[in-house]
């Protein structure tokens, strides 16, 4: 199943549905979320469709007004692809290769539910960013909570499957990541999710002898193809990733798992750190960015400028001779 998350010229409040044929879409009953969907499990969504199917006139997909598939319970995202790392290592300080950390765990970070776009929206770049980026990933939508889950185990826990565009103001975050923690203002503005939850039954016949999909990620700017890479290029299954996040912790019904950015030129920064300069060119306002995923569908954003954000506070800097006076 296809489940979106849409408007309609005439209702305005947000519905949920199933997509039939890539063509039209028939809504569930009103007042659910996707939140809601997706923690009733991928047998109750498919209920949910038959009903609709039997009960709702199906609408033409071009009549509605796509959103963000959903609003995330909580969003991490991983760097689970090695010419990703090496790459963007490249471009920020010239160093080649990989560290050796990395092959240790499916690494993430936590990043702002609250900046979700949908598909076609523009981009709110930070007036202070000139190195517009953006990164194709695909995104695992967590169906039900658990906590220290095996790997086995976190396969019951896998709902869907939607495209991520995790957008990056580079020049912001290379200054940022030099304090070591973060990313942060640098990749907190904006996440593209969508067009829709592809649900983990139509993928299955997708997944490899080791259970990675096998799905072709394309990027392009303005209509022309600057990176292309399979998704079982990653090092850890989504299962993996959900198991490591889970890891002596939890994860909840509705959270996003981003996979990380593709390798082959996932990104923009990947490819400035092979090249050795800027090329292809940071993203300009107005730039049209489409992900297309094999097996889910295609996402286009345009580029656009946030208006200026008020100044940062200074910092108080301390008198070292006033701070060893305390300790006295």
């Amino acid at each position: 199943m296809r489940l979106a998350t849409f408007t309609t010229p005439d209702v305005l409040t947000p519905r949920v549905g199933v997509i039939d044929d890539d063509e039209t879409v028939l809504a569930f009953p009103d007042g659910l979320s996707m939140r809601d969907v997706v923690a009733e499990g991928i047998e109750a969504a498919a209920r949910l469709a038959a009903a609709a199917r039997g009960r709702e006139p199906a609408r033409p997909l071009s009549s509605v007004r796509l959103l963000a598939p959903l609003q995330p319970a909580s969003v991490r995202d991983y760097v689970a692809f090695e010419e990703h790392v090496d790459g963007v290592r490249r471009s920020v300080d010239g160093s080649a290769g990989v560290p050796d950390a990395w092959y240790d765990a499916p690494t993430f970070y936590f990043t702002n539910p609250h900046t979700i776009l949908a598909p076609g929206a523009d981009v709110p770049f930070p007036a202070a960013c000139l190195a517009r980026d953006f990164e194709l990933e695909v995104a695992v939508v967590v169906g039900a909570p658990g906590t220290s889950l095996s790997v086995d185990e976190a396969r019951d826990h896998v709902f869907g499957y939607t495209i991520m565009n995790d957008w990056s103001a580079r020049d912001l975050q290379s200054r940022e990541m030099q304090v070591r923690l973060g990313p942060a203002k640098g990749k907190d503005f904006a996440i593209t999710l969508g067009p829709w939850i592809v649900t983990a039954d139509e993928l299955d016949q997708r997944r490899d002898t080791d259970g990675f999909l096998d799905l072709w990620c394309t990027a392009e700017v303005n209509g022309v193809e600057v990176g292309r890479d399979l998704l079982s290029n990653a090092g850890w299954t989504f299962e993996a990733m959900i198991a490591y996040a889970s890891r002596d912790s939890r994860v909840e019904s509705g959270d996003v798992l981003g996979s990380g950015t593709v390798g082959h030129g996932g990104c923009l920064a990947e490819l400035w750190g092979r090249n050795g300069s800027q090329t292809p060119p940071p993203l300009q306002p107005g730039d049209l960015v489409t992900l297309t995923v094999e097996g889910i569908g295609s996402v286009s954003n345009r580029v656009a400028v946030a208006d200026p954000a008020p100044p940062v506070a200074a910092v108080r800097r301390r008198d070292p001779a006033a701070a060893r006076q305390v300790l006295r």
